[in-house]
């Protein structure tokens, strides 16, 4: 790496890190904001508020990462060309050291962004899931008033109707309406709360399970003894499989030892690492619009910045109702920004050579 190519990431990589601290902080707070209710509802103190915040925001940083990687970028390249460093680039034939120092700074971001999806964000879902767990449980099994409904988790509300010196919950209720296409009640005559090698379990007996989907069909499982785990009333719906607990090493090993893919699974795989390929579509596509040097002096100049918020949009709207085989469609909408920066990348080199021969001629 040059000294030029060194310059330009760090560069680039103070403008990209100043912008993402800024947004990780306005995330965290409305992450905070919106379970401040939920939390004190279940009487947590704040600590607990601020980890479970925590732990929530590694899923919005993903979608957020590559904007503010692309804004970071789109600042640097704005800077050297108010300041005519750009333009000594280009006439002193430094282009390649820019691009390089594009794609390290592109490289860069990839990197850190796919550690996110396949090892931080499963880790701090577990995490996540078994503190709401644990939550859960306390209000299960100490604080839990009868004949008092109570939310233990956005959608699931329980209540019972005593307990036993023995810990036991006598006339148990849950009423399960998370899932929008179905709505699951647990009804017992008892119910004990206990814990296992994998967590907490609610041990049901004597009484019933049932459903009720969205086409009316109604539907009930009795039973002399259910046992269900506390985490699945606690969790969303779509962590239900397990896979957003899961690192992608951990998934692809257990895939090749079964030898069964799962199109759920490939699909899902193929959306942590489009996240790479967005960093890397977004970089190259801000260096093909504002890596070259003009002239013009507008006082009106369509910002940069909100282009980079366009584009983002539109690629992910593009990667998520394209059709297309689960393994590909993640890669579209970046696929799509790099053809149009190779494109606008081919229209920068080719009308340059031709603007100059009109300048001699003249």
């Amino acid at each position: 790496m040059t000294r030029l190519t060194g310059y330009l990431v760090r560069l680039s990589l103070g403008n990209a890190l100043a912008f993402f601290v800024v947004a990780l902080v306005l995330v965290w707070l409305t992450q905070t904001l919106r379970l401040f209710d939920l939390i004190s509802a279940k009487g947590q103190d704040m600590l607990t508020l601020a980890g479970q915040s925590a732990l929530t925001t590694p899923t919005l940083i993903i979608m957020f990462f590559y904007v503010c990687w692309g804004i970071g970028l789109a600042r640097t390249l704005r800077a050297l060309q108010a300041s005519q460093e750009l333009h000594a680039i280009h006439s002193g034939r430094r282009l390649p050291a820019l691009g390089a120092a594009v794609l390290a700074f592109a490289g860069l971001g990839a990197v850190f962004v796919l550690a996110l999806t396949n090892f931080v964000e499963p880790a701090a879902n577990r995490k996540l899931s078994d503190w709401s767990a644990g939550i859960a449980a306390d209000i299960v099994g100490r604080t839990l008033t009868p004949h008092r409904f109570t939310q233990i988790a956005p959608g699931v509300v329980i209540v019972i109707g005593g307990r036993q010196g023995s810990g036991e919950l006598t006339g148990f209720f849950a009423d399960d309406r998370r899932d929008p296409e179905t709505r699951r009640t647990y009804i017992a005559q008892s119910a004990t709360l206990a814990r296992d090698e994998e967590g907490y379990v609610l041990q049901l007996r004597n009484g019933a399970l049932q459903y009720a989907p969205v086409d009316a069909r109604f539907s009930e499982i009795s039973f002399g003894s259910y046992e269900i785990a506390l985490d699945r009333l606690t969790d969303p719906i779509e962590n239900q499989s397990g896979f957003n607990e899961r690192d992608s090493l951990a998934v692809i090993q257990e895939n090749f030892e079964s030898g069964v893919w799962a199109p759920e699974t490939v699909r899902r795989l193929a959306e942590r690492m489009a996240e790479g390929s967005r960093v890397v579509a977004i970089c190259i596509f801000v260096f093909a619009v504002a890596g070259f040097p003009h002239a013009r002096r507008r006082k009106l100049e369509f910002p940069l910045e909100l282009g980079v918020l366009v584009i983002a949009f539109a690629e992910r709207g593009l990667s998520t109702y394209a059709p297309g085989p689960p393994f590909l469609t993640p890669f579209v909408g970046a696929g799509a920004v790099l053809v149009a920066a190779g494109l606008i990348l081919h229209l920068q080199r080719s009308g340059r050579p031709v603007r100059r021969r009109q300048m001699r001629a003249a």
